[in-house]
């Protein structure tokens, strides 16, 4: 006779029934041990009597489950994923076979075929560990935000930055928007959509971008805080610099489902531009967050109302320097000469500074003691200065702009002088004081 594989459970139940039939235990007691009815263990009693101990283990073991998927429809399902979803997880592939194909599978049955068929890792082996931090307890109480830059519509179109905010109580996505570059004018424009539809929180949570922090600490203007911070420090809202891209792990990790998730959308759906593309999101942001939003420890909105008038957002959402006016009414600004009208309220301006504000919608105002001022504007050389210092974060749209300035602009030959175009070579006698006979002889004769 061979070996017969029982459970620990079958196990116990042999021994209890081996002491039951030698009238060690009686049948009231076996049934408490074994959490069974007096029935049950008459039954399992003359099982044992009559086939031995082998006759106690499940009638279903060894045998094919009633429930289980018949073999063709696995082979369909993994063609079908290596045809059309070879990148997709286990969730969104279930998620895209049931919409798009009438097929309805669980997810963790599809992580199982998808494993034993060597097209999905498992999170073992994929993932990183790092020290958790705890969530915040209120909704609106910190709000992570970044930008994303990544291929965001494959090959359809060249790579553009991402801008997420993810509340921090809640793993809610409160706004999302596709913009050519991280800068302070693209942060300035999510941060008033996000403002008037929610309000203002308590702190935002950053990384140590230049929008958000000051590099060098020793500034001498700004008062230690960016254009960002200053509108922040305007609306009474913190702004918090993370010290680790794993401190601020909520939106770290939000940005690596979008670029799974959001990218395969983009694909099925044929977008392939921003403008398009952020008509998208706000349809994706619902659907993201009715299935991945958690409820927070306590239900309070610390969001506050934004109390602020339209006119008045955008005097502060908006890049705001002084600039020292010289004597013939004119000072630099981004490469420009501003010349402003000569007036009564301008000639007393010599000497003084005035402020500029520079708005999102490109608009430019020159103003003093609040009143604005009419100017000329004179271009100097428009181009990207050589060597000039370029955030990484923004090289791709920099670049951009390069090669479309380039294409606009015929090559610049250098200049040829005179001598060069009458055929001129020099003879490499050198032109300077001549020598000492000849100096004397030219003394003599003017003598």
């Amino acid at each position: 006779m061979g070996w017969v594989m029982m459970s620990e459970r079958e196990l116990n139940r042999v021994e209890v029934l081996a002491q039951v039939d030698d009238g060690q235990l009686s049948v009231d007691n076996a049934a408490t041990m074994l959490d069974l009815t007096r029935r049950q263990i008459f039954r399992l009693l003359k099982r044992y009597r009559q086939d031995g101990a082998a006759a106690i283990r499940h009638k279903s073991r060894g045998r094919t489950p009633n429930n289980q998927i018949h073999l063709a429809k696995r082979d369909y399902v993994l063609t079908v994923i290596k045809e059309q979803y070879p990148d997709f997880g286990p969730t969104l592939a279930a998620e895209m076979l049931a919409e798009h194909h009438g097929f309805k599978v669980s997810r963790e049955t599809l992580r199982k075929w998808m494993a034993e068929d060597g097209i999905w890792l498992s999170r073992k082996q994929r993932r990183q560990f790092h020290q958790p931090r705890l969530r915040r307890e209120c909704f609106g109480e910190l709000i992570q935000i970044d930008g994303s830059d990544h291929r965001w519509f494959e090959d359809r179109a060249g790579p553009c930055t991402l801008l997420v905010f993810i509340d921090d109580a809640t793993s809610t996505l409160m706004e999302l928007r596709f913009v050519k570059s991280e800068s302070t004018f693209s942060y300035f424009e999510t941060l008033e959509s996000y403002l008037r539809q929610y309000g203002r929180p308590v702190a935002f949570y950053s990384d140590k971008h230049t929008v958000f922090r000051v590099a060098k600490e020793d500034a001498k203007v700004g008062a230690g805080m960016t254009q960002f911070g200053r509108a922040l420090n305007q609306l009474n809202v913190e702004i918090l610099c993370a010290n680790s891209s794993q401190a601020k792990g909520r939106v770290e990790r939000a940005n690596r489902t979008l670029q799974d998730r959001l990218v395969k959308e983009l694909r099925l759906a044929g977008i392939s531009d921003m403008e398009a593309g952020n008509a998208y999101l706000q349809g994706f942001k619902e659907r993201h967050n009715a299935k991945f939003a958690k409820a927070p420890a306590k239900p309070d909105n610390l969001h506050r109302a934004l109390n602020v008038e339209p006119d008045r957002l955008d005097d502060v959402l908006c890049w705001r320097e002084n600039r020292y006016v010289g004597k013939q009414l004119t000072f630099s600004y981004d490469r420009k000469r501003i010349m402003l009208e000569e007036s009564d309220v301008t000639r007393g301006l010599v000497g003084k500074y005035v402020d500029t504000y520079a708005f999102v919608d490109g608009r430019f105002e020159v103003r003093s003691k609040g009143r604005s001022l009419p100017y000329k504007i004179f271009d100097m050389d428009q181009r990207v200065t050589h060597a000039a210092i370029t955030d990484n974060k923004r090289l791709g749209a920099v670049l951009e702009h390069i090669k479309e300035m380039q294409d606009a602009a015929p090559p610049k030959y250098p200049v040829r002088t005179n001598s060069e175009k009458m055929g001129y070579k020099p003879n490499g006698r050198r032109q300077g004081r001549p020598s000492g006979a000849r100096a004397k002889r030219d003394i003599a004769q003017t003598s």
